[in-house]
């Protein structure tokens, strides 16, 4: 059997090729989760719990087209192959999706909301499934997984760093609100995420896969149950997932009502994010000495480290908060990078249990994970800030709301991480197992 092209590893002109496609889609992943509640609520004017609602409900519906879309792309072979062809026939109904939820006509319902939140989480599922796996089957050494996760991931943080400076260029425009900056970043992505997805395509391979089919549903589920390593790491996942995902969407509100510095909010979003750019090639080159898994342990560790002063500040604390910003930043770096790397390793136990590379299926899970701990920060978090009072006006509801809004920005995710902390520190698989994994896997190969 011919090697596959991972084996060769990636120039890096075609490592940037592959990273390309991620500006866009992160561009359009901080609107979503940080932006577009607050948006709907203030600016459209839906009440607060309903948004919270109607966004649980579109991720809960979105996270039953996971697996679909992993089992399809592990399954079937377009003419581009089922990495590159599913995720470039996604990727305009994506772009499509993208642009009518960013652009709402004055009035928009709840309704609308509804629908096209439900387009884009489909189309967005289908784009970044296919190509996260490609990424996992594009190399297959332990530390070059890194190399194509960071890669990616830190591409992932630029667009969101492009993302939190459009607003600054709306205002400079004499943009008054956030309608301009959402309409911004709707075109950049509706023209950047097809013209990125076919520079990909062009420049990158479609990788082998084992030479053997899938096992059947009821089978390939029994595999998936017995990879302990993988049911490990995602409950980590979505721990973290869930302490990360309830400052991001509390962020906008704890800057304008606890620090009562709402012109603060996009400058301390770039700040945090920048942080995080830097932070992934920090983080990779201590894995490289440590392991993956207690690299990330250790920036979880840190980020609870600091995290736990948040309680602390209050109105005009804006350089407390800055340093706040910038060292949590710094751990945001290992949080993106090196569980997506450790992903693409657990793959390979299911390789050696059920003879096929199934990365479709895996990421499909990973990527129902990421929903559901998302969907629980906006979907929990905004009704019961509702339930303690909280308003989104300028008084921001008194003592009692602003105290729910601290508990849930700043408290519950420190004890989130720990629990992850506690389940990644003794991870079995480090480089020596998978090592032992890839020699097996090579020896099955050289027998098909």
């Amino acid at each position: 059997m011919a090697g596959r092209p991972a084996d060769r590893g990636l120039t890096l002109a075609q490592l940037a090729a592959y990273a390309g496609p991620a500006l866009p889609l992160a561009a359009l992943t901080l609107p979503l989760y940080v932006i577009l509640p607050t948006f709907y609520a203030e600016s459209i004017g839906l009440p607060l719990a309903q948004v919270g609602l109607i966004l649980l409900a579109v991720r809960l519906i979105d996270a039953l087209s996971d697996p679909v879309v992993g089992v399809l792309s592990d399954r079937f072979h377009p003419p581009l192959g089922r990495r590159r062809g599913w995720f470039l026939a996604a990727s305009l109904p994506a772009a499509v999706a993208a642009y009518m939820i960013l652009t709402p006509p004055e009035g928009a319902s709840g309704l609308y909301l509804l629908g096209w939140g439900i387009a884009l989480s489909l189309g967005y599922t289908a784009c970044v499934i296919p190509y996260t796996a490609w990424g996992a089957d594009l190399v297959s050494d332990y530390h070059g997984r890194s190399r194509i996760a960071g890669a990616r991931e830190g591409m992932v943080l630029v667009g969101t760093v492009l993302a939190v400076s459009v607003p600054g260029i709306a205002e400079a425009l004499g943009a008054k609100g956030q309608a301009l900056s959402l309409h911004i970043l709707a075109l950049f992505v509706a023209v950047a995420l097809p013209v990125l997805t076919l520079a990909a395509v062009w420049r990158l391979p479609e990788p082998a896969d084992t030479g053997r089919p899938p096992p059947a549903l009821r089978a390939g589920l029994a595999h998936v149950r017995a990879n302990r390593p993988f049911l490990r790491l995602l409950a980590a996942f979505v721990l973290n997932g869930f302490a990360n995902g309830l400052p991001a969407t509390l962020f906008l509100f704890f800057v304008a009502r606890v620090l009562e510095a709402p012109q603060m909010q996009g400058p301390f979003l770039f700040l945090y994010f920048l942080c995080g750019v830097a932070g992934v090639p920090l983080w990779l080159a201590v894995s490289r000495r440590f392991g993956k898994h207690r690299t990330w342990s250790v920036a979880m560790l840190g980020a609870c480290a600091i995290f736990i002063t948040v309680p602390l500040l209050g109105p005009g604390d804006l350089w407390g908060f800055a340093a706040i910003c910038v060292l949590t930043g710094l751990a945001l770096g290992a949080d993106l990078a090196l569980p997506s790397s450790i992903q693409a390793d657990v793959i390979d136990v299911d390789t050696v249990s059920s003879g096929a590379r199934r990365s479709g299926l895996y990421f499909a899970l990973w990527g129902l994970a990421t929903k559901l701990s998302l969907a629980l920060a906006v979907g929990l978090a905004f009704p019961v800030l509702e339930l303690a009072g909280f308003r989104t006006d300028a008084t921001g509801g008194g003592a009692a709301g602003l105290g729910m809004l601290v508990a849930l920005y700043a408290i519950v995710p420190v004890g989130l991480k720990l629990a992850a902390i506690a389940l990644m520190w003794r991870f079995p698989l480090d480089a020596g197992e998978h090592a032992r994994l890839s020699e097996k896997i090579a020896a099955a190969q050289a027998r098909v």
